[in-house]
């Protein structure tokens, strides 16, 4: 029968009391010999009972938190129930609490106390990509949230839309408007306030709503979008069903509900909804910490685009929206304006008046799809994934086609429109165009087209070949035509890549399909080409058809080489190089070296 511990612990005394030796009894009920001597002390001093099991636990603990710090807790977090374990911890900072405790402290009190439950954690998702501006005013987030109660005049109780929007950098909540339906000229009233108050950001990003872009209809452009390509506004989606791109909006909206719409107050009407908001709008940009700022209000981080500089650039809006309201104070000193926005119906509101079209060049505006090919009029016009979301205007007569983002051209083409085609364009929402984004070219002066590699690096132009340069296969170039050369050079760094002599004559390049007036002349890459080249058994390299001997220790290496205009330079590893004069004019035509071939294998 397996004896007690207390038992156990009260035969080895007896066994030392009689005589036995204190090792051979500690050795036989399997611990030292100071537990036994101490097991006698007790024993001596307290009788059976000091042989019983005694408590562990230290009789001080230093960095345990104190009552009056408990205390302090828990009644923060009675007052204020959707305050967390940093936030709380950020008020006891604040209050001077010293010792401090430590954001897993606060957190156990409240789970001792009952004040939290205390479930797993969810574990957050890697694959984000998380992203930040480096400045205010750089980009904005807007979108639409719902929830506000208000009493309509018949006493059903409706619910009416907000229009929020965020600065990327700051958080700082820029646009909180309250509207009865949440339509395009509503929106973009409330986003006309707000570029009144703050400024013009340099982007904006938004959802695929129909309020603020008609990408998934027919391609034209909307209000909002008129709105940013006035006053050079860069409009940015987001893909479909991916509304993490705008998060930070997003987790706005989460804050907004949690502590102004969760309650399910019901407001007598909009001017009463947006006193409330605005409160809130006051509360989230001047008092409310923010984690993701390190605990920072956004008003410390947020700076509007200053006087002088909004003078550079006036603010411009359509006609629809000439007057902007004046922007609300977000001050307690001051009275706000708690007018709605201008709705539709409104019978003071401008409307815009179309203009038909008499003839002559047409401008309207597409979306580049997500594709980056956009079709206007039977016709395709790659512009590339890249410029997806973007608002490109169309400059269009009979003789050629111009594409300007932004007020700068990106792409002009010979027309395929016919007269019939131009009145079908301005019909649907096409208008009268000015002057060209390019003058026509005078005569004699230089041309440029732009035209696709084909795998051997060779193009036509007016039913000549023109070798370009095998290594650049494939590739997108644009050719300008000046003279007795042909400048070959990349469409979007304008970095020169070849020079060709010119076998047209200016009647034939005047004649080439997507001909155009020359912008400023390419500029030649300063940077050398880089390549790689394998050494032979004999340790010499072939690089621009010059023979190179870099040693026969270096047999069957493989080195990087820089072609410069002038000069060869041989990198060996290990901060060794060589440079050799470059004797030859040939171009370079293959970069990488090819895999070496496999061993045979043995059976």
């Amino acid at each position: 029968m397996e004896l007690s511990r207390v038992e156990q612990r009260y035969r080895a005394v007896l066994a030392v009391e009689a005589g036995a030796r204190v090792g051979e009894v500690a050795a036989q009920v399997g611990v030292s010999r100071q537990a036994l001597s101490v097991w006698r002390a007790r024993y001596r001093a307290e009788g059976l009972a000091g042989l019983a099991d005694r408590s562990h636990r230290p009789v001080s603990c230093p960095h345990q938190a104190s009552v009056q710090v408990e205390t302090a807790v828990c009644e923060l977090r009675r007052e204020h129930p959707r305050w967390g374990p940093r936030r709380l911890l950020f008020e006891l900072e604040k209050a001077g609490v010293t010792p401090l405790p430590s954001r897993m402290t606060v957190y156990r009190i409240l789970v001792r106390h009952g004040l939290v439950d205390p479930k797993a954690r969810r574990r957050r998702r890697e694959d984000y990509k998380r992203w930040q501006r480096d400045a205010p005013m750089q980009l904005w987030q807007l979108d639409i949230v719902g929830g506000v109660l208000v009493a309509g005049a018949d006493g059903q109780v409706a619910e009416v839309k907000v229009v929020t929007g965020i600065d990327d950098h700051s958080r700082y909540c820029v646009l909180a408007t309250v509207v009865a339906r949440p339509t395009g000229r509503a929106v973009c009233a409330a986003f006309a306030t707000a570029l009144a108050e703050f400024g013009v950001p340099d982007e904006v990003l938004t959802d695929n709503g129909k309020q603020f872009t008609d990408r998934f209809g027919k391609g034209g452009e909307v209000l909002f979008d008129r709105i940013c390509r006035t006053n050079g506004i860069r409009h940015r989606l987001t893909q479909p069903a991916s509304p993490t791109t705008t998060g930070k909006v997003e987790r706005m909206h989460q804050t907004l509900r949690r502590e102004l719409l969760d309650t399910g107050e019901i407001h007598p009407d909009l001017a009463a909804a947006q006193a409330a908001l605005d409160r809130w709008r006051t509360d989230y940009n001047t008092a409310r910490p923010h984690q993701a700022l390190d605990m920072a209000t956004p008003a410390s981080r947020f700076r509007p685009v200053p006087d002088d500089e909004r003078a550079l650039l006036p603010l411009e809006l359509p006609a629809a929206l000439a007057v902007v309201p004046s922007p609300r104070p977000e001050v307690d000193d001051r009275e706000p304006d708690l007018s709605p926005p201008p709705t539709a119906s409104d019978p003071a509101a401008p409307v815009p008046v179309a203009v038909p079209w008499t003839g002559g060049p047409v401008e309207f505006e597409r979306v580049v799809p997500t594709s980056g090919n956009m079709a206007v009029a039977g016709r395709q016009f790659w512009l590339g994934p890249a410029r997806a979301g973007l608002t490109v205007t169309f400059w269009a007569d009979l003789d050629i086609i111009h594409l300007t983002i932004a007020g700068a051209r990106v792409k002009t083409v010979r027309s395929h429109l016919s007269v019939n085609d131009l009145a079908s364009l301005a019909a649907r929402g096409g208008r009268q165009a000015g002057p060209p984004p390019l003058p026509p070219a005078e005569p004699g002066a230089a041309l440029e087209v732009d035209r696709t590699l084909n795998k051997a690096g060779v193009c036509t132009l007016a039913n000549q070949w023109i070798c370009v340069a095998e290594v650049l296969g494939g590739r997108r170039v644009s050719i300008r035509i000046d003279g007795e050369h042909l400048h070959v050079f990349d469409p979007t760094t304008r970095e020169l890549l070849r020079t060709k002599p010119n076998p047209l004559t200016y009647d034939q390049a005047r004649g080439l399909r997507g001909v155009r007036p020359a912008g400023p002349p390419p500029r030649p890459s300063v940077e050398p080409v880089t390549v790689q080249r394998r050494a032979s058994n004999s340790g010499i390299i072939m690089v621009v058809g010059q023979k190179i001997s870099i040693g026969r220790h270096n047999a069957r290496r493989t080195v990087t080489i820089h072609v410069a205009e002038t000069t060869i330079t041989i990198d060996l590893g290990g901060g060794e190089l060589r440079t050799h004069a470059r004797t030859t004019t040939q171009p370079v035509t293959k970069i990488k070296v090819q895999r070496p071939p496999k061993a045979a294998s043995v059976s």
